[in-house]
């Protein structure tokens, strides 16, 4: 294998001493990250923090907007500093040292986006393990881009995948490349599934959803697989209604997580063009005009979850929106200061982004403690194991990477 560069990973006995300190700050501030802005018209800790909930309320849509990605670098009042500092030191996590790959066979990158690709090529790159792997799984390969590039002279490569159209046009690509790569249709959730691993497959998963990367981790352990590469996503995407923790450490710790916390390490956007963004702002300053005139209607000061709505929406009358909207929820509306309305909405919406700049200091907090829990689980299943980035945020902000190797 290549050299490598400088160890600069979390391993060992830091897995678990990182894994604990950030349960202690998740635990004693989740009065701060655990109420979401969008369902209160007033957050629990607003009244503690007065100074600070007001100078976020009078900043503007576009302050919020210019602060999503960077809330750390926000010189607001006490103790909005001491939060940040607390959650860049508990979050710090190297990149993975980088292996040379071997340059791509021509157009093996067609049919693939170029921020997919680049993904690709980043993963790859931080694949450094001690032995080379004979057989990839590119596990939900999708077409399987990943494993096709991955893919060396003298080793195998099975992709496994669910959708029977992806794997008909994963097949005609790789033997257009006249690549030793078998495509197989499993369910991974299936009780089969794990008849598909063995001891010498080296399973990888670019951004498997939730319950997906989380049963490969399992199967992988118990077939004894002597490598494994994740890079987990979509934390929320699980069946049950509560997280489930991996690893003894997890399971002992008080912090119990519903579906909308695991939510949270997913709410940072780098990607969507300014389409999309005036899209989503006006979706969501609509729902909370609506969320205003609801209360009023019920006389109760609590959201009303509301289903998701075709962007065609967007594009009726306002009155007409609210209207068709709280017909679906069995309302009534009567007659509204409708253009009044609209623009409550787009106030809150202003108070809704900047307040969400506080829980913005936890996101990556709690995505480390998940994926920590997922490498500790490793751990107590013999492997030794790595976690660091593979890429920079710009590319991914899912850029956590798991290594696991064992003899």
């Amino acid at each position: 294998m290549p050299a490598r560069d400088a160890d600069s990973r979390l391993t060992g006995a830091q897995l678990l001493a990182r894994f604990q300190a950030l349960d202690a700050f998740l635990i004693e501030h989740q009065g701060l990250w655990r109420p979401r802005p969008f369902t209160h018209l007033q957050l629990p800790w607003e009244t503690r923090h007065a100074e600070l909930a007001r100078w976020l309320r009078q900043r503007s849509l576009e302050d919020a907007e210019s602060s999503h990605n960077r809330p750390h670098e926000l010189q607001a009042p006490a103790p909005f500093a001491q939060w940040a500092t607390q959650s860049i030191a508990l979050s710090a996590v190297d990149q993975l040292p980088r292996v040379k790959l071997p340059a791509a066979p021509a157009r093996l990158n067609v049919d693939v986006p170029g921020r997919k690709w680049q993904q690709i090529e980043a993963f790859g790159a931080a694949l450094g393990f001690t032995a080379a792997p004979r057989h990839w799984l590119d596990w939900c390969a999708g077409k399987g881009h990943l494993g096709r590039r991955l893919l060396q002279p003298g080793q195998q490569l099975t992709c496994l995948e669910y959708d029977p159209a992806l794997i008909a046009a994963g097949k005609v690509l790789s033997e257009h490349h006249q690549l030793p790569a078998k495509h197989c249709q499993q369910d991974v959730m299936a009780d089969d599934a794990g008849q598909q691993l063995t001891r010498d497959h080296t399973p990888v998963a670019l951004h498997a959803c939730g319950d997906l990367h989380v049963r490969l981790l399992q199967l992988a352990s118990a077939a004894g697989c002597k490598h494994l590469a994740v890079a987990p996503c979509c934390y929320n995407r699980i069946s049950a209604e509560h997280y489930q923790p991996l690893s003894a450490p997890a399971r002992g710790s008080t912090l119990r997580l519903s579906v909308d916390d695991l939510g949270l390490p997913l709410s940072e956007t780098v990607t969507a063009g300014a389409r999309v963004r005036q899209q989503r702002d006006t979706s969501m300053a609509r729902r909370l005009g609506f969320d205003q005139l609801q209360r009023q209607l019920r006389a109760c000061d609590e959201y009303l979850p509301t289903p998701s709505l075709p962007s065609a929406w967007l594009n009726k009358p306002y009155a007409e929106y609210c209207q068709q909207l709280a017909a679906l929820k069995g309302l009534s509306t009567g007659e509204q200061n409708w253009t009044a309305l609209e623009q409550q909405g787009w106030q809150r919406l202003a108070h809704v982004r900047n307040l969400e700049l506080v829980r913005g200091l936890f996101r990556r907090p709690l995505e480390l403690w998940l994926v920590l829990d997922r490498a500790l689980f490793l751990l107590e299943n013999g492997y030794r194991v790595q976690l660091g980035c593979f890429c920079e945020t710009a590319l991914t902000p899912r850029n956590l990477m798991l290594l696991a190797e064992r003899d």
